[in-house]
């Protein structure tokens, strides 16, 4: 078994606004070992980035970790001040945004920009810093590094930012690496090259990644576990096979059905109907009931807990309150089996 990396307990965020407090992480549990890739999957609005700016201490002025643990390698950051958040990120953890050029300033050379997290963190001499950066571009396939040090982001590709991007994450050698839509800009064929040189990461540097997507082709390619999130919960979470093989909560499978298929190129694209709900009007019950297909009269009154279908499966859905092993496919064999039990927690995460 994976020693425990990161784990998240019954996680909160409030976040004031004009029309009272909203909670877009409600009471959350995960679970990302060493050395692994652990994908976070929803539609825009569900609560995936917010998860990533609690995790690195950037939350905005109107928002705070209201209830709940983050755990980093032992330690309970949830609540460090803001210096002590600095120390920890570049360091022990780091974040990869989904849009480089927002986020390198635009009037700074790219290489001084990934120095300076050598400055913040390390006691290395000037020059010393220089020969590590060029040495990470080198490492991430930024060609002719040497150039590329002295270029502004402004001069450079897509994925090229991306790169720097990632550069500056890892040139510390952190042990988490917060990858937040990282291929969402870019074409197939630079997608492709990022995907393989996180898995680089993950294999050669032994690099955990928090993979925060909406693309599943990307969760197939890359991660480990899965853990699928809506309206600030999670619904389900399992190993990556299981998901594609036997998604169980009916939300799951939407996203799964909307995917294209090349073998099914003449078939209309699925679609889920509707959109995420507005934070500050969530459901009374199951916050996917007023989407679901499978809703029942129960759902329209009572949140489902998280409830373990198998040892390494959780799913919140009512058609799983009583699941055992068979019937997956058929919500009134769901409903109606016997054996399941309520378990909520992390402890059904990644092995």
């Amino acid at each position: 078994m994976a020693e425990e990396l990161m784990r998240l307990e019954k996680l909160e965020v409030t976040i004031r606004t004009k029309n009272g407090e909203i909670h877009p992480v409600d009471g959350i549990d995960m679970r990302i070992p060493e050395r692994s890739v652990v994908g976070l999957v929803g539609e825009s609005g569900c609560g995936k980035s917010m998860t990533a700016m609690s995790i690195m201490g950037l939350l905005p002025a109107s928002g705070r970790i209201s209830g709940g643990s983050i755990v980093l390698d032992g330690e309970e950051i949830s609540q460090y001040s803001d210096r002590q958040m600095r120390e920890l990120t570049g360091n022990k953890m780091s974040i990869i945004f989904q849009e480089p050029m927002t986020s390198l300033n635009p009037v700074v050379r790219v290489g001084k920009q990934v120095e300076e997290v050598l400055k913040l963190h390390t006691n290395l001499k000037k020059a010393e810093r220089r020969s590590k950066v060029i040495e990470m571009f080198r490492l991430v396939g930024i060609p002719e590094p040497e150039e590329r040090y002295l270029s502004y982001p402004f001069q450079l590709s897509g994925g090229l930012r991306q790169r720097i991007m990632i550069a500056m994450a890892m040139i510390c050698n952190p042990k988490l690496l917060i990858a937040d839509e990282p291929t969402t800009a870019l074409d197939v064929t630079i997608e492709a090259q990022i995907l393989h040189l996180m898995r680089t990461l993950r294999d050669e540097a032994g690099t955990s990644i928090l993979m925060i997507t909406h693309n599943l082709g990307v969760v197939a390619e890359l991660c480990d576990w899965v853990y699928v999130m809506y309206m600030g919960q999670i619904v389900e979470s399992t190993d990556t096979l299981s998901i594609f093989d036997e998604p169980l909560h009916p939300y799951t499978r939407g996203l799964i059905r909307s995917v294209p298929k090349i073998q099914r190129e003449q078939e209309p694209l699925q679609n889920i109907p509707g959109m995420v709900p507005n934070m500050t009007d969530v459901p009374k019950g199951c916050r996917f009931c007023p989407r679901c297909s499978c809703a029942m009269e129960l759902c329209e009154k009572e949140q489902p807990q998280l409830y373990r279908y198998s040892d390494h499966h959780q799913v919140r859905c009512f058609l799983y309150e009583k699941a055992g092993t068979d019937g997956a496919d058929s919500p009134k064999a769901q409903a109606g089996s016997e054996g399941g039990k309520s378990e909520a927690g992390h402890e059904g995460g990644p092995k």
